[in-house]
């Protein structure tokens, strides 16, 4: 491999990267940390004398997915901007790249790195030592390794050294269990990755009721290849193969019983490949009395917890919501992200990246998803909006690495009921407008409930179809996503819809129950009575930039409570008439806004602003 390089380098060849800067489509902020890198204008210069060694040699000897690599290293002509950059596979310079037109030469290097750190970072001496060492965690990500060294920066790389290999035990092994509820309460998906193709192994989960006997459920086989992709950097320097995305549904569950699994692949010999023992809790009956806990974000991303880059500047309070939500983890029965979920922006190594953050939380409690614009968006694709921000992956990769009760999944509109609860999950991706089939669905999904047997009746989406004071919508004059709440705001309060949330703009911000700009009743820590109009909540600080999300100055009369900070909310359920909201900090897990409905059926059927039925003085 090195006798390649040094006859590239004496190419020395030089292509202008095609660069796509992708960012949030109403906010900046949004720029996944490798698109940072001008990964086509690398150069080649090998150089003996420099040397770069990572150990470990082999992970997850024990079964681990996760695993810490100390990776040595020393130029003797060292300065600040010299990089470390993590490939997988570990040959990642035999890829066939492909010229931008027929009179270059094909670039030197044309896939991306999984994450990249600084080679100072946390070595004060290396500018003058050209020693230096990094801890890196790596993940089970069904290649092997290498460490590759970089000088030039990142926009115009020079790679002189690369590492030996590094792989973990089994490569190809079940790995990032996602729960995610079916299309009826006692059902649970449960949704893996490997690389067992369908030809190679038999996909299946082992579960049962804890301590009971255990059976054998089948599983779905999906994947998707470069061609699938709408254009880069998912379709270049971005593509990694995403391995293969498996799905068993485990059907006719008791209310609230405990289930273990675990995921199993049966090889043609034989033998079983198996993840380790997994649980998690059954769905309640529909209109079932009992405490129920549900967690609400959006915008979360993922992070290091090494260090590199993208903890650094680009999504810090990630790791801070993942880590306070495993904490809380025995008191919380479901979470919904609403949208922008890992901001992989076309660099498909992210999204392994994302599922092993979650994992403790994916794997016991279901993990239900939205789209947002940096899942789906993509000119000339069908969706609503015609920006870059998906990075080429027009919706695929999410819609294939999480399971959701869709009736299409390309749709990413649906309901999903837990207890108490009704949540009619919309696409803001996709029209939603009088007329159109996402808007059927949303009528479909609120005026269908039982509100005696579900009193809590809660609309998500993504981009902020109701009301918000970012001054970024202040700008536009709307305060909202145009064409937002002037196409929905009849159904909320028809159908008394109590809780309406948000994401796409990085911060935190609660209305009072609000109608037609105006407040119905004065906002409060607590409502009682009849239902008066939604109250709007904004959730979308969970984890990427806040940097640019700031509020308008202005005194906006139906904005109640802000907070310019990552966090989350929590809903308790206690009963059929009693509801708790906490809104949470990331940073320390504490409330810092909350209030409570306490409210019956009669209230519920009672009348007000714009949903009173019609009468008539026939007799």
């Amino acid at each position: 491999m090195v006798r390649n390089y040094r006859l590239l380098d004496e190419m020395r060849l030089w292509v202008v990267v095609i660069w796509l800067f992708v960012c949030a489509a109403a906010l900046p902020g949004g720029e996944q940390p490798l698109s940072r890198i001008a990964v086509e204008r690398t150069t080649l210069a090998i150089d003996d004398s420099v040397h770069v060694k990572a150990s470990p040699l082999v992970l997850g000897l024990k079964g681990e997915s996760s695993e810490w690599v100390e990776v040595e290293f020393f130029h003797p002509n060292p300065s600040d901007d010299d990089w470390i950059g993590v490939f997988s596979p570990a040959n990642f310079s035999d890829a066939i790249c492909e010229p931008e037109n027929e009179r270059q030469q094909p670039p030197v290097l044309c896939t991306a790195p999984i994450k990249y750190q600084f080679a100072k970072f946390k070595n004060d001496g290396y500018n003058r030592s050209g020693k230096g060492n990094l801890k890196l965690q790596l993940i089970n990500q069904r290649e092997d390794f290498s460490f590759a060294l970089f000088s030039g920066g990142l926009m115009k790389p020079k790679l002189i050294a690369v590492s030996n290999m590094v792989t973990f035990a089994n490569p190809k092994a079940p790995v990032y269990p996602r729960l995610a509820q079916g299309k009826s309460w006692d059902e649970m998906t449960i949704t893996w990755t490997s690389g067992y193709d369908i030809k190679e192994a038999v996909p299946f989960v082992e579960w049962g009721a804890k301590g009971g006997p255990q059976f054998l459920s089948p599983a779905g086989t999906l994947t998707f290849n470069r061609n699938s992709m709408c254009g880069a950097p998912a379709r270049t320097v971005g593509w990694r193969h995403p391995g293969y995305i498996h799905t068993s549904f485990l059907k006719d569950l008791w209310p609230d019983s405990k289930y273990t699994y675990r995921l199993g692949h049966r090889l043609p010999n034989g033998t079983h490949i198996w993840s380790k023992l997994y649980s998690f809790k059954a769905s309640p009956y529909p209109g079932q009395d009992s405490l129920q806990q549900i967690v609400i974000f959006g915008d979360m991303g993922k992070a290091e917890a090494d260090g590199s880059n993208e903890f650094n500047d680009f999504q810090p309070g990630s790791l801070n919501t993942t880590n306070q939500i495993i904490r809380d983890l025995k008191n919380i029965d479901m979470v919904l992200h609403i949208g922008d979920i890992c901001y992989a922006n076309g660099y498909l190594s992210q999204w392994d990246q994302f599922t092993s953050q979650i994992e403790p939380i994916a794997s016991t409690v279901p993990y239900m998803i939205g789209s947002g614009n940096h899942e789906r968006d993509w000119p000339g694709t069908g969706s609503f909006y015609g920006n870059l921000d998906s990075g080429g992956e027009c919706g695929v990769p999410a819609q294939t690495v999480f399971y959701t009760p869709a009736e299409n999944r390309a749709k990413f509109w649906y309901a999903t009921d837990y207890g108490m609860f009704r949540f009619c999950i919309a696409n803001t991706e996709e029209d939603w407008r009088p007329g159109t089939e996402q808007y059927k669905f949303i009528e479909q999904c609120l005026s269908s409930v039982d509100r005696q047997k579900q009193p809590w009746l809660i609309f998500l989406a993504h981009r902020v179809l109701g009301y918000s004071s970012c001054t970024y919508y202040e700008t536009e004059g709307t305060f909202e996503e145009p064409m937002g709440r002037e196409a929905l705001q009849e159904l909320w309060q028809k159908y008394k819809v109590d809780l309406a949330f948000y994401g796409h703009v990085h911060n935190y911000e609660r209305t009072c129950p609000v109608y037609q700009s105006q407040c119905a009743v004065d906002a409060s820590d607590h409502y009682s009575g009849p239902f008066k109009a939604t109250t709007h909540v904004v959730v979308g600080g969970a984890g990427a930039s806040i940097s640019d999300s700031a509020f308008t100055t202005s005194n906006i009369q139906w904005s109640h409570f802000r907070d310019f900070d990552f966090g989350f909310v929590k809903l308790t359920a206690f009963n059929q008439s009693s509801l708790l909201f906490e809104y949470k900090k990331s940073r320390d897990g504490n409330v810092y806004d909350h209030f409570t409905i306490s409210r019956d059926y009669r209230d519920v059927l009672a009348c007000s602003i714009d949903n009173c039925p019609r009468t008539t003085l026939a007799s």
